[in-house]
């Protein structure tokens, strides 16, 4: 069964982007331009099996995103993957605390998010 990835990020080419990759590899993508639709759509029933969000966003960071999304049960262990221009350690450490699973500084190839997504992904 294909895996469910729910990507967070305000800037339309990435979305559109990555989507279109992992969609062409076999993943069902769902997207979000910033938290607040994000963890709507999680509160609105959608079960992605990961979930990559930018940090810097409008309405809600996805730092706060990280730590609202860990707040609900059905995601405690769900892995997060942060793909941001952020490469301050203090802001990795703050997202690690806050359940991050792992950090990727932008800009990265969709080959290369696909292969850190099969190492935090199991089954993918």
């Amino acid at each position: 069964m294909a895996k469910t990835i729910l990507i967070v990020d305000d800037s339309a080419t990435v979305l559109m982007s990555f989507t279109t990759y992992l969609e062409a590899v076999g993943f069902i993508i769902e997207t979000a331009n910033d938290g607040v639709k994000a963890l709507a759509k999680l509160q609105g029933g959608l079960k992605p099996d990961m979930m990559i969000t930018d940090i810097n966003m409008p309405n809600m960071n996805g730092i706060e995103l990280i730590q609202s999304v860990r707040a609900l049960p059905a995601f405690r262990f769900m892995p997060i993957l942060v793909m941001t221009t952020e490469s301050q350690q203090a802001k990795r450490d703050e997202a690690k605390k806050l359940g991050a699973t792992g950090w990727v500084v932008k800009p990265t190839s969709p080959t290369g998010l696909l292969g850190i997504i099969k190492q935090v992904l199991p089954g993918a």
